[in-house]
């Protein structure tokens, strides 16, 4: 199978390609190398990955990599701005990584591809706040959109186009609205990923600032167990094409960030200091994923609890420490 991964030498990226490499399958990744530290990964594929193709390229430049995009099995597009508060200090730059340069891959496939199969990896904040909850229980696909902040349109938008792609054009389109992903090839950077980032302050004894007043509950997914959702959906993709998929750690790996940082104490026998800020803009105090339609259509569920699997995060962020203390 041909499987192209855009934003590929990211977090969630890498470990998709190492998981299809070890399955013989042929990979090309596409990434522009915007984000902080990713050379890092570029450099672990090269090294033990030699038969995986990287292209560096922008997702809207399509012509650098058209000719893998015909041919191509499964499409898994990852890339993309990763922040509300950057979305909200610049917006064009946000809409442009992720509604233009989603588009412009949506058509193309559209036009060049249309049998492929095309993964988009979108975020719970398509449901907002979730201010009207009446009371905290796990969000199911049903739940309301709510596009707040330009990071929620952009996304939320790029959500509905994949669907719409489904209805209107026959595209086998699969949406992921992914809760908080952490693992290997994480780096740590404050606005890609709240646990490594944590993980990273701890490793170098730096402050940790929380927005809001750390009780906010977040369900907490394993990357290898998103990229084993991914490939049962390329697997099943009659029963689950055209559909949005909530995805996340479920009510078993739920915590709130107080929690999160109290189980580092204990993990590295030390305490760093902790600075409170408000609440930032369409910051949800509860998301936990139900994990309804991944289970029944998928037999998907989480196999790594949380309380274990962090360390294997931990790990890697101390066997790349050097590097690390460069981003």
């Amino acid at each position: 199978m041909k499987i192209l991964i855009t934003g590929g030498v990211g977090f969630i990226g890498t470990n998709a390609a190492i998981y299809f490499a070890n399955k013989k399958h042929e990979i090309v990744l596409v990434d522009n190398f915007s984000r902080k530290g990713v050379e890092i990964n570029a450099l672990f594929l090269k090294k033990n990955y030699p038969k995986i193709k990287i292209i560096k390229s922008d997702v809207l430049e399509v012509k650098n990599y058209l000719s893998y995009l015909k041919k191509t099995d499964v499409i898994i597009h990852l890339a993309g701005q990763t922040a509300v508060t950057t979305s909200i200090q610049n917006p064009e730059n946000d809409f442009k990584n992720n509604l233009l340069d989603s588009f412009t891959l949506l058509e193309s496939v559209r036009k060049y591809n249309p049998k492929a199969i095309i993964i988009y990896s979108s975020t719970n904040k398509v449901y907002g706040d979730l201010s009207k909850l009446k009371k905290f229980s796990p969000v199911d696909e049903s739940a309301p959109l709510d596009f707040i902040s330009p990071y929620g349109c952009s996304k939320g938008a790029t959500d509905c186009y994949f669907l719409d792609y489904h209805r209107i054009y026959g595209l086998k389109t699969v949406v992921f609205r992914q809760s908080c992903i952490y693992g290997k090839h994480q780096l740590g950077v404050e606005d890609q990923g709240w646990v490594a980032h944590f993980t990273k302050q701890f490793l170098f004894k730096k402050p940790i600032t929380i927005f809001g007043n750390g009780k906010q509950i977040r369900d907490l997914l394993y990357v290898e167990d998103l990229v084993e959702a991914y490939e049962k959906a390329i697997l099943n993709i009659n029963k689950v094409t055209g559909k949005p998929i909530n995805i996340g750690g479920g009510e078993k790996n739920a915590y709130n960030l107080l929690q999160v940082i109290k189980m580092l104490e204990n993990e590295f026998g030390y305490q760093v200091k902790i600075n409170f800020e408000k609440a930032r803009v369409g910051d949800q105090k509860y998301f936990v994923s139900k994990n309804l339609l991944a289970k029944r259509l998928l037999s998907w569920q989480p196999k790594n609890p949380f309380s274990k699997a962090l360390k294997s995060l931990i790990n890697w962020q101390k066997e790349n420490l050097n590097y690390l203390a460069k981003i």
